[in-house]
C-alpha cells in the first residue's frame, strides 16, 4: 500500500480540482443561462459537455499519473480516435447539430416561445419556438404544422426574430423583453 501512496494522494488531489472545476462550471453556466433566460433544458445539454470534458481530461491526468506507457497509451487513444472519426465522418450531422446546439446556447438570440421566420428561399417557415433541444429546433408555423429543423440548419440559415417572448423576472413578477 505505501508503495502507491504518492499515487494515491495524487489522484485524490485530481479528482478534489476535478470536483471543484465542475462546480465552477456549473456555476458560471448556470449564471450565463439565467441572465440570457435560457431554458433550463438548454443548460443541461451544455453542463453535459462540459462534464464530459472535464472527465475526459481527468482520465488522461490519471493515466500520467499512474505511470501508463505513454507509447502504448498514444497507440491505444489513436486507434479509438481513429474509429471515432471514422464513425463521425459517417455521421457528420451528429457533431454538427451539438456544435450548433452550442453556438445557439451561447451566442444566439433566438430563445424558446420567439415567433421566427426561417428566410429559406425553397419554404415558408413562420412559427413559433416550441423547444431547442441538442439536435433539433422544434416550432409550430403559423398554419398548425409541426415542424424539426436540424440545430445546424437554423445556424446555416438565416433567422428572422418576429416578435420575443416576454421573460417574467422572479424576484418582483414583472415582465421584460431580453
Amino acid at each position: 500500500m505505501s508503495f502507491y501512496r504518492q499515487e494515491l494522494v495524487f489522484t485524490l488531489i485530481l479528482i478534489g480540482i476535478m470536483f471543484l472545476v465542475i462546480l465552477a462550471t456549473k456555476s458560471a453556466i448556470k449564471k450565463f443561462g439565467l441572465a440570457r433566460a435560457i431554458d433550463a433544458n438548454r443548460r443541461k445539454i451544455i453542463f453535459n459537455l462540459s462534464y464530459l470534458f472535464v472527465y475526459i481530461t481527468g482520465g488522461l491526468l490519471l493515466t500520467l499519473i499512474w505511470g501508463v506507457d505513454h507509447r502504448q497509451f498514444a497507440l491505444f487513444i489513436s486507434s479509438i480516435l481513429a474509429v471515432l472519426g471514422v464513425g463521425f465522418f459517417a455521421q457528420w450531422s451528429i457533431l454538427c447539430n451539438l456544435t450548433a446546439s452550442v453556438i445557439l446556447f451561447f451566442s444566439h438570440p433566438l430563445r424558446i416561445g420567439d415567433r421566427i421566420r426561417v428566410l429559406d428561399k425553397d419554404f415558408d417557415w413562420t412559427g413559433k419556438v416550441n423547444d431547442i433541444t441538442g439536435f433539433y429546433l422544434f416550432m409550430k408555423t403559423d398554419d398548425g404544422r409541426d415542424i424539426t429543423l436540424p440545430n445546424a440548419l437554423v445556424i446555416q440559415k438565416g433567422i428572422e426574430i418576429l416578435s420575443k417572448e416576454p421573460i417574467e423576472d422572479e424576484e418582483n413578477g414583472e415582465e421584460h423583453y431580453d
